[in-house]
């Protein structure tokens, strides 16, 4: 069933957000991340199945995000300058969830990782933060050799797995906050977008409260 407002848009959303008892090893190689990291297919509401898995998980030194993308038919397409045109991730976060405001705090950050694009040979990985638009106060920025990224790109497809560093999230405290603003897009040149709660249409890269309310559990 399809209407002027995406089914996502008519529920707002509390998802478990589980720790890691060990770190992920940052090398691209998934084998070491489990089922119960993964985020909701929340798509399958608009009748969107997802093409991809993401899981995102915390520990005490920040948190760790990961995705796969297989049967891919055409060559990746990464651009770093212009990260938001290509094959990408992106998460945003907000340390304080404060989930009525509609402008981005200094809690509030996005983060991107492309799988290939980076180094002399374009073919490393790349992660790094960018601006929210139309925030009221940005966070500190976040320089790119902070976030740990690794990837294993295949011919019909890659996997990719990054760390951000706690000192990194802007706010980040697990005892006192344990609820967080939480959202994820997956962009493709085969497949399109996979995103956790609504599409561009509803400016989530400006609207916090377009996310999903994230809750750090053991």
């Amino acid at each position: 069933m399809s209407g002027l407002v995406p089914n996502r848009q008519l529920f707002r959303y509390e998802i478990p957000l589980r720790r890691r008892r060990a770190p992920p090893k940052i090398d691209g190689d998934l084998s070491d991340w489990s089922d119960e990291f993964l985020m909701p297919p929340l798509g399958k509401l608009d009748g969107r199945e997802p093409f991809a898995p993401v899981y995102i998980a915390w520990d005490d030194n920040g948190l760790y995000v990961a995705c796969r993308v297989t049967g891919k038919r055409h060559p990746l397409y990464c651009d770093p300058r212009e990260f938001r045109t290509g094959d990408n991730l992106r998460v945003c976060t907000d340390m304080r969830d404060a989930r009525d405001i509609k402008r981005g705090t200094r809690f509030c950050q996005q983060f991107y990782f492309l799988p290939c694009g980076g180094g002399a040979s374009r073919k490393e990985p790349v992660a790094g933060s960018a601006p929210l638009p139309q925030a009221r106060e940005q966070a500190p920025p976040v320089s790119p050799e902070r976030i740990r990224v690794a990837a294993s790109v295949r011919r019909n497809g890659y996997a990719m797995e990054a760390h951000i560093p706690a000192d990194c999230l802007s706010g980040f405290d697990p005892v006192e906050h344990r609820r967080i603003g939480l959202y994820y897009i997956l962009e493709d040149g085969d497949y399109g977008q996979q995103y956790l709660t609504v599409g561009d249409d509803m400016y989530w890269w400006v609207d916090p409260s377009t996310w999903a309310a994230a809750v750090l559990c053991e």
